[in-house]
């Protein structure tokens, strides 16, 4: 019976961002490494060290070029205080103000190569304005050192020039706010159209569940009623069978659509029926119901069918449902072949059929949409539909569906799933 039925490879493990419903990954697979942000901490630490190495570096060939003439003590001073102002921006991203004030005070007695960073990193990770301000000029004017400057030109320019990196760093702040609250925006926005558009599903269900009370039922309910009648006043015992026969089926849809119409209008229930009590998958009515139409039905069960969801157990009642139904509109006369199969957490049925040995002498309307709907519900519950012809004139229906695990958690998509 599962000759028909190709059996896709399992992809490797690293290939399963490939499978459907994982579409969100393949960005992450494609992405080079490299162009992964650094993080901050790492950053912070290349860089301050980058820089000091650098600065020695400087200080090292300016002392070897200048040791024939000899260098005073307080150039060494000078040059421990530049290293120490480069180390101090280690720290510049989680203590800025401290790290501002230390390179402001080891500018005291020469500019401070780290000082505007210094400044950049105040301006930029400090949120209180105030703060900022009060940190920034001070040490921008000790930077600056505008009283060995000639000019008053000279003066005030030293001074904007060490102002400009912490006018930076709160543009950068203010910047990356800015970009958060749209974020933030759009995510809100994002939320309140997802909510309108539940809004408007729930009131469309509404729509439908009394469209089908007002209309479906009571049109089924005046076959039943006339079945009813039928039955009473027929002569022939045939025909009183037959219409008891209809009765019975028009009461069982009844049935049916009184169930529909509650799920539809009760939105709490509707969509989340997994999380409601276990049920059991029970084919026999339908398997009775057919033979009784006069068509071959066998019916085989593999494995122990443990409780599942009632969306999954609905959704393979229905699958059975609609393919056999399909043999009674379209394969007068073939025998059907149902086999389910409970493995590995997943409820795998086959529904095949023979070739027609008669012909098709009804013509029903609305037809052509059945496959469709039963493939939306397979994909509501994250599982896979295939249907085609056999090779010898029939045709088959298989469906894999997800049955939770003990743990409550789906198992993994199958190896022959699409």
């Amino acid at each position: 019976m599962t000759a028909w039925l190709p059996t896709v490879p399992a992809l490797p493990a690293g290939d399963q961002w490939a499978r459907a419903g994982a579409v969100g990954t393949v960005d992450q697979v494609k992405r080079r490494p490299f162009s992964r942000p650094v993080p901050p901490v790492v950053f912070d630490r290349i860089f301050a060290g980058g820089f000091t190495v650098l600065i020695v570096a400087a200080l090292a060939w300016a002392g070897w070029t200048e040791r024939h003439e000899g260098i005073a003590a307080t150039e060494w001073i000078k040059a421990a205080m530049q290293i120490a102002s480069t180390v101090a921006l280690f720290w510049r991203r989680a203590h800025p103000i401290a790290v501002g004030l230390a390179c402001g005070l080891l500018s005291l007695p020469e500019q401070a190569v780290a000082t505007p960073f210094a400044m950049y990193a105040v301006g930029r990770y400090v949120e209180d304005r105030t703060k900022v301000w009060f940190v920034v000029v001070p040490v921008s004017v000790v930077w600056a050192q505008p009283w060995a400057m000639p000019s008053t030109g000279d003066r005030i320019g030293n001074i904007l020039i060490g102002l400009a990196p912490a006018l930076y760093g709160l543009y950068v702040a203010s910047r990356n706010r800015l970009i958060a609250a749209l974020a933030e925006r759009a995510e809100r926005a994002e939320r309140e159209q997802e909510l309108r558009a539940e809004q408007a599903r729930s009131e469309e269900r509404e729509r439908l569940a009394g469209e089908m009370h007002d209309v479906v039922t009571h049109r089924v309910s005046l076959m039943v009623l006339q079945a009813g009648a039928l039955r009473t006043r027929a002569p022939d015992q045939a025909v009183r069978d037959a219409a008891e026969d209809l009765r019975l089926v028009g009461c069982q849809a009844l049935e049916e659509l009184r169930n529909l119409v509650t799920i539809l209008r009760n939105e709490d229930r509707f969509g989340t029926s997994a999380a409601a009590e276990p049920a059991e998958l029970d084919l026999s009515r339908l398997v009775a119901e057919s033979r009784t139409a006069g068509v071959d039905v066998r019916l085989s069960l593999e494995g122990a069918m443990p409780p599942a969801s009632p969306v999954v157990v609905r959704t393979a009642y229905r699958i059975v449902q609609e393919s056999l139904t399909n043999v009674h509109k379209h394969a007068p006369g073939a025998s059907v072949g149902i086999h389910v199969r409970h493995s590995e957490g997943w409820l795998r049925i086959q529904v095949v059929n023979t070739a027609a040995t008669g012909p098709c002498e009804l013509v029903f309307p609305g037809e052509g949409t059945g496959l469709t709907g039963l493939r939306q519900r397979v994909e509501m519950v994250k599982g896979s539909l295939r249907a085609g012809p056999t090779g010898d004139g029939g045709f088959a229906v298989a469906a894999d569906l997800p049955v939770a695990t003990a743990a409550g958690t789906p198992a993994q998509t199958p190896s022959g799933a699409r």
